[in-house]
C-alpha cells in the first residue's frame, strides 16, 4: 500500500522562511518533524498519485500566482496558528475538494481554514502566552501562493514527492 498524500500551499520563498523561524521559535523541538506549511488536504490515497497529479496539473496550470494575506494569529486551543485568507486559495481548495471528492477523509470535508501552525501540542497556559508575544509583534502582511506541493505521509517526516507551480 502506498503511502498516504498530503498537499500542502507553496508559497513565495521570504514568506516561507518567516513561517519556518517562526516554527523554530515556537514549536516543541521533538514534535518539529515538518516544514512550516499551509495543508490543503491531509490524507488522498497513494495508490491514486497518477489521477492526484493530473487534477493538480489541470488546476495550477489554469492559475497564476496569487497573492494571500497573513491576516491575523489564530487560537488552536493546544497551540498557535497565523490565519491566512485569499478568496482565489479558497477557490483553489473547492476546485480540488471537487476533484478529489470521492478520496476525501473526514478531516479534509470539514470546512477548510487556512493556516500554517507554529506552535502546537503544549499546554493552553503555554500557548497563550505565546499567542501574546506574537499578536504583540505581528502585523498583517501579503504572501504569493505559488503553486501546490506534494509530500507522502511516512509516520513522522514527510517525503518530499513534488511541486506543481501555478501558471505551468
Amino acid at each position: 500500500m502506498a503511502s498516504p498524500i498530503i498537499l500542502t500551499l507553496q508559497l513565495d520563498a521570504k514568506s516561507q522562511d518567516f513561517f519556518q523561524d517562526e516554527r523554530k521559535r515556537w514549536f516543541v523541538p521533538r514534535l518539529d518533524q515538518v516544514p512550516a506549511h499551509l495543508t490543503l488536504f491531509h490524507k488522498l490515497p497513494g495508490e491514486e498519485r497518477e489521477a492526484v497529479m493530473e487534477a493538480l496539473g489541470e488546476a495550477c496550470a489554469a492559475r497564476e500566482p496569487f497573492e494571500v494575506v497573513v491576516a491575523e494569529v489564530l487560537s488552536l486551543g493546544a497551540g498557535v496558528a497565523y490565519r491566512l485568507r485569499s478568496e482565489a486559495l479558497e477557490r483553489l481548495r473547492q476546485d480540488l475538494a471537487h476533484a478529489f471528492f470521492p478520496w476525501l477523509t473526514g478531516q479534509d470535508r470539514q470546512g477548510f481554514r487556512a493556516h500554517v501552525t507554529v506552535q502546537n501540542k503544549v499546554t493552553k497556559a503555554t500557548a497563550e502566552a505565546c499567542r501574546a508575544v506574537i499578536e504583540a509583534e505581528f502585523e498583517p502582511f501579503t504572501a504569493t501562493a505559488e503553486g501546490v506541493q506534494l509530500w507522502s505521509y511516512e509516520g513522522g517526516p514527510w517525503g518530499t514527492i513534488g511541486a506543481v507551480s501555478f501558471g505551468h
